[in-house]
């Protein structure tokens, strides 16, 4: 089992303190709108990897790539705006911590501001990452993957009627075309409340705004054993 901490959209002040350092974690996902320094600190208070997709009110972290001699965009040295440590996994499949985990981050387009997705747009993308997965399961022999993190939740699971908040309805079919058991998604406050846990196919869909601590087992059918949630 991987003890897996998901944090999303709003910090938690014991998270935010030495107080974390007693939580037994072996991974950190996040979903998206959160100071990229409060990442660094639960990768550094937790001594645990983490993976994350960058949220609607994040900076644009598109373009860049890791080389040799530092982080490079458009062939020209540049710095790393992202949280240092920590894997995008926006557009891409990632194994970390024997869990396989596919990133798509962003929300409905609603302005001008990054990370921002027409359904159209948002569907190409998705449509590549389900290629992505079809071609590690030909080199590797397993399909599917044990997590799907995006930012956005899908269209008629856990999303509102305002323009901002109205998730992807190409979500459902990339769930389905990934074999994904689980689903962690932020962007959705729930205000104080406890978020529903709701399903999409075989797909469990939980909103992690706040945190959620969660136990899940590496394969093709990981179990799920919730074990906290808050804001």
């Amino acid at each position: 089992m991987v003890s897996v901490l998901a944090v999303s959209d709003e910090t938690i002040e014991s998270l935010w303190s030495s107080q974390v350092r007693a939580m037994d974690v072996d991974l950190i996902l996040g979903a998206g709108d959160l100071p990229f320094d409060y990442l660094e600190y639960l990768i550094d208070a937790l001594d645990a990897p983490c993976v994350f997709v960058p949220g609607n009110h994040d900076a644009d972290l598109s373009g860049y790539s890791a080389g040799r001699v530092g982080w490079m965009r458009a062939g020209l040295p540049s710095a790393w705006p992202g949280p240092c440590g920590a894997v995008n996994a926006d557009g891409r499949i990632v194994r970390i911590a024997g869990l396989r985990i596919a990133g798509l981050g962003g929300s409905i387009r609603y302005n001008d501001g990054p990370n921002q997705w027409t359904e159209r747009q948002q569907r190409r993308r998705a449509r590549n990452l389900a290629m992505t997965s079809a071609w590690h399961a030909r080199r590797s022999g397993v399909s599917g993957v044990d997590v799907l993190l995006t930012h956005s939740p899908p269209r008629g699971v856990g999303d509102q009627e305002d323009p901002p908040h109205r998730g992807f309805e190409c979500f459902e079919n990339l769930a389905g075309r990934l074999q994904a058991r689980v689903m962690i998604h932020g962007h959705v406050h729930p205000y104080g409340r406890a978020a529903e846990d709701r399903t999409l196919g075989a797909t469990t869909v939980i909103n992690t705004v706040g945190f959620t601590l969660m136990d899940l087992s590496p394969g093709a059918e990981p179990s799920i054993v919730r074990r906290r949630h808050g804001t």
